[in-house]
């Protein structure tokens, strides 16, 4: 099981989606590679990385990904996103079963849920949309498009988007986690982890394989 620090980086003025990049290349939040194979039924390994942070009352978390095409066609938040070019965030704040998932596509369309495997609840829109996004490639669903294409994705979760926990502060706190690129619908699909998952088909809805990730306090 793989297992992550993630450190905790000042915002005295506030920082927004799109300063997350920038913010990080200061603080030289190394990059984790996404890049874990685990089904031979889809071979394709697009280039894709992350790092994360915190802030104490937020996770930031930025994605680089290099790949053959791109899809961002689900309309609107709590759509199938899983479907585009889409990074994810699996994570298991608590000793219980149940976890939340951050679906987001390349456009910034955001899904998130929470339960346990096969029973999964929408968060409502309004904890979704404070969750704030940057996608270099703009905010606006399209079709996909056809050759190599490079695009980042930048994400501010507060602790309040965990809206079936009171997690007042992330300071010292440890949680299980695994981090995914699919595109279930690209011309080429392919399913990628973190951390590495035995199972006989692609199924991230997997907290058995879950890594962990722990929250520096300063």
């Amino acid at each position: 099981m793989k297992t992550l620090s993630v450190k905790k980086v000042l915002c005295p003025d506030g920082c927004s989606a799109e300063q997350i990049p920038a913010l990080f290349d200061a603080a030289q939040i190394p990059f984790q590679q996404i890049d874990c194979v685990n089904w031979k039924d889809y071979p394709y390994t697009p280039d894709v990385k992350f790092r994360i942070a915190h802030t104490g009352d937020a996770i930031l978390i930025h994605y680089r990904v290099t790949e053959k095409s791109v899809r961002a066609v689900a309309p609107a938040d709590n759509g199938r996103v899983w479907e585009d070019a889409c990074a994810e965030f699996f994570v298991q704040p608590t000793d219980e079963k149940k976890y939340y998932n951050f679906e987001c596509n390349c456009a910034g369309t955001l899904l998130i849920e929470y339960g346990i495997p096969g029973n999964r609840e929408h968060a409502p829109l309004e904890t979704v949309g404070q969750v704030e996004r940057w996608a270099s490639l703009g905010r606006i669903p399209f079709e996909e498009r056809l050759g190599e294409c490079s695009w980042q994705l930048a994400l501010r979760i507060p602790v309040s988007a965990f809206f079936h926990d009171k997690i007042a502060l992330l300071d010292g706190k440890k949680m299980r986690a695994n981090f995914y690129k699919c595109g279930d619908k690209l011309q080429t699909p392919h399913f990628l982890s973190w951390n590495p998952i035995d199972l006989p088909s692609p199924c991230f809805h997997c907290p058995d394989f879950f890594g962990e990730i722990v929250f520096e306090s300063k």
